[in-house]
């Protein structure tokens, strides 16, 4: 059974990252490993496989819960206070 947060996700209407870069990093003048996007906001950030985990810092200072994968042919959504992951 889903989380209410992705039972409630809307995979049609998905937002997505169209500069497909976290600003963070790029602010930093350094990369990434992995991009996730926000889905309450549109924000993408890096992954925790990123040094400075900048998805789980937006997640901490906005409370929004549902993330999906920015990277070409995956297709999931994640969800951080259920800690739960939906894949289609």
């Amino acid at each position: 059974m889903l989380c209410p947060h992705l039972a409630a996700l809307d995979v049609a209407h998905l937002r997505h990252d169209t500069h497909h870069v976290c600003p963070a990093y790029v602010a930093l003048g350094a990369t990434w490993v992995h991009l996730r996007v926000y889905q309450a906001c549109g924000h993408a950030g890096c992954c925790d496989s990123s040094p400075n985990k900048h998805a789980t810092q937006h997640y901490r200072a906005s409370q929004h819960s549902v993330i999906t994968s920015a990277e070409p042919g995956e297709q999931w959504a994640g969800c951080y206070p259920d800690q739960a992951l939906v894949k289609w």
